[in-house]
């Protein structure tokens, strides 16, 4: 699952941290590290969310696109 790691890797490369992001979602750092384990899916609106913090579409997040 290429979104798996580009959620990871987005985070990384931002220096966030998964509690921050998870805050940002509105959801515990427990749950967001479940997303980006793959043991969750990502809700749609979660998804959203992230493109909007990350800059980036949500093609790519989901390893549909290789350009942000």
């Amino acid at each position: 699952m290429d979104y798996i790691r580009r959620l990871r890797d987005l985070r990384e490369d931002s220096d966030y941290t998964q509690e921050y992001v998870a805050s940002v979602l509105g959801t515990s750092q427990t749950m967001y590290a479940r997303y980006e384990r793959g043991a969750n899916e990502l809700p749609i609106h979660h998804l959203i969310t992230l493109c909007k913090l990350y800059k980036v579409s949500s093609d790519y997040i989901l390893g549909l696109s290789n350009s942000k």
